[in-house]
């Protein structure tokens, strides 16, 4: 049923009211070297010069008639926490569709992609999205529901966040695909098609993000509103040195042991929970537990890297921590101007990292509690092996509790805005995709954090309208270069002097001669590392088959080919093929034709040189007194 105008747009204004103001830095300290804090928290302002909108005010988005039999998507998660600094899903808009990858993030509703007309956008992972290549895209028109541009004809959008990046451009509305594993049929939803991007924002390699929060422009309430998806979504982030992951927009059975505390959707913008106390090795903080409630509460942000706490809780969790870490000594932090508290002598296994360093328990407003491994409060140390350091950052004089993606890494959180809470489920994340990409799958069992993602590589959908697979090769060429970006979940120190060992293996995975693989640029990223290589035509051929490449790219993204573990995991980040050129005669033959010149100018050249050193000779005669025999025609010159 819908509201009537006026209360929308009453809502509208309250919702903006409990918005921070732009004068008033929210959250979050510049970002930190080691991996920044991503595309947190918005900020808004209800000026009537502002940028925001709200579209179709007079719909009802939240609905309580919760139906479990509503389709869900289930969609992979890519990327790692601290390498990039965020985790990423790909979506497909248009018709026939597009690809992009995009931030997950529970802190902001806007969905966006970089537009062909933006003049001032980065260089991201995927091509800019082409509204005229798309049959089935159509720009918001101005109304009074939304801001209008300067010509009053379209919807327009602009957001800024925590670290002041800037995101603005159109609105409009296409086609969304949520990819081949997905029940949920592709959807007409409103997105940002971006024309203007600035800061971290311009920087990343993420083409853009997927706004989960709460409000008109967020893909989950359209979905919602639609009536085609329940009003719950689920992140579950992978671990550490292993990444990627899985998301479900709409419902999923709760595990019997899942940890929920309620989450007031009047509290705040944001998703926030009831935290009441932290333990650290079974010992309460000496804490009021008003403490977590300044501000906006506790925050739960999957779009931000690290926690950052209120000054007094930050400083009783680090004194707790040290006093259980006596047998470690501290080190400096990868980087020097930064104080990052870090510890070495510890062993790289992560498995191991619970006998050095304590548990930690988040307590909520009915007592239960989160458990936090310690790879839920530490990152590795980017220089020094065997070291970590302490993921959990004080948040200035901001008294609000952040809790960003590495709180949970591999636990499944499920935002049940049905029913205003949020669970917790400690499990591996990698091992859960595994088995809800399979439908009718039961929930998964909690396993050890520890693990390789043997997950399936995601395609577009089948039901998108063009049906194009992710593998398609771009018509039918002949291939001259395969180029592949792989990351690898080890530092750039340790790989570096493997990197032949590394490719030769792959060689032989991939069944190619090792002089078909060429190294083309290898770079650090974080704790991972990033390896850009190329598969040529061997040398008795002039292309590789499609047949073939397909094959080396299916094998590489499904994690079907065999590395040692001492290069840990690997993820196929993206692939390009290239087609080979069209060659003339002479660019076919013309190393032949070179070495035959060549030879003919050296014969020529020896032919010379003989020809005038018997000419040489031939003129070379003695000369005789004048009193001797002398021939006719020779004169010989008077000796003084």
């Amino acid at each position: 049923m819908a509201m009537a105008w006026p209360l929308a747009f009453f809502l509208f204004l309250l919702s903006q009211s409990l918005s921070p103001s732009p004068s008033q830095p929210i959250l979050l300290p510049p970002p930190h070297p080691v991996a920044r804090p991503a595309m947190v928290l918005p900020l808004f302002s209800p000026s009537n010069n502002s940028s925001i909108t709200f579209p179709n005010t007079s719909r009802r988005l939240l609905r309580s008639n919760y139906n479990s039999s509503h389709p869900s998507a289930r969609m992979r998660l890519y990327d790692d926490l601290l390498s990039r600094g965020y985790y990423t899903t790909r979506l497909w808009i248009g018709t026939p569709p597009q690809k992009f990858a995009l931030i997950v993030d529970t802190g902001s509703t806007v969905t966006y992609v970089p537009c062909s007309t933006c003049e001032n956008c980065g260089t991201h992972q995927d091509p800019k999205f082409q509204p005229e290549m798309s049959s089935t895209y159509q720009p918001v028109k101005c109304s009074l529901d939304c801001n209008c541009d300067q010509d009053r004809d379209q919807c327009i959008y602009e957001r800024q966040y925590a670290e002041m990046s800037v995101t603005s451009g159109v609105l409009a509305e296409d086609v969304i695909s949520f990819g081949n594993l997905s029940e949920l049929l592709p959807q007409r939803t409103v997105f940002g098609c971006e024309t203007e991007e600035t800061g971290d924002l311009y920087r990343q390699h993420a083409d853009g993000i997927i706004g989960l929060g709460r409000g008109d422009l967020s893909i989950v309430d359209q979905l919602v509103y639609k009536g085609v998806l329940s009003d719950s979504f689920s992140l579950c982030y992978g671990g550490m040195d292993v990444g990627g992951g899985a998301m479900v927009l709409g419902g999923i059975s709760a595990p019997s042991d899942m940890v929920f505390s309620y989450s007031d959707p009047t509290r705040s913008p944001y998703y926030n929970i009831q935290l009441k106390e932290i333990h650290v090795a079974g010992k309460k903080l000496g804490l009021n537990p008003s403490i977590f409630d300044g501000k906006f509460g506790t925050v739960l942000d999957s779009g931000t890297t690290y926690a950052y706490l209120p000054e007094k809780v930050f400083a009783a969790f680090k004194d707790a921590i040290m006093k259980e870490l006596n047998s470690l000594k501290q080190i400096r932090g990868p980087v020097a101007s930064y104080k990052d508290i870090c510890f070495s002598g510890v062993s790289s296994d992560v498995s191991q990292l619970s006998k050095k360093f304590p548990t930690v328990e988040l307590v909520f407003g009915d007592q239960q509690k989160l458990l936090l491994s310690p790879e839920n409060y530490l990152f590795r140390h980017s220089k020094v092996e065997g070291a970590y350091c302490l993921g959990i950052f004080q948040n200035g004089v901001d008294p609000t509790t952040l809790l960003g993606g590495i709180v949970v890494r591999n636990t499944l959180v499920t935002y049940d805005r049905e029913h205003s809470k949020i669970g917790f489920w400690k499990t591996n994340c990698s091992e859960l995709w595994k088995r809800l990409h399979v439908t009718g799958a039961q929930s998964p069992s909690p396993s050890s954090s520890s693990g390789k993602d043997h997950s399936t590589f995601e395609m577009p959908p089948t039901s998108a309208p063009d049906g194009t697979p992710y593998y398609a090769l771009p018509g039918d060429i002949e291939i001259g270069a395969i180029s592949l970006d792989i990351a690898l979940s080890v530092n750039y120190t340790y790989l570096r002097p493997r990197l032949v060992e590394l490719l030769e293996f792959m060689a032989k995975e991939l069944d190619v001669n090792g002089s078909q693989v060429h190294l083309l640029d290898f770079s650090s990223e974080g704790n991972s590392s990033l390896v850009r290589w190329a598969i040529v035509p061997s040398r008795s051929a002039t292309y590789i088959s499609n047949v073939t490449a397909l094959n080396i790219i299916s094998r590489l993204a499904e994690h079907r080919v065999t590395i040692p573990e001492a290069f840990g995991n690997y993820q196929l980040v993206q692939w390009e093929v290239k087609p080979s050129l069209t060659q003339t005669w002479w660019q076919q033959h013309y190393l032949g034709a070179l070495m035959s010149v060549i030879m003919l100018i050296i014969v020529g050249l020896l032919a010379s040189g003989i020809w005038l050193w018997r000419r040489r000779q031939q003129r070379f005669v003695l000369y005789q007194s004048v009193n001797g025999t002398a021939r006719e025609h020779e004169l010989q010159p008077l000796q003084s």
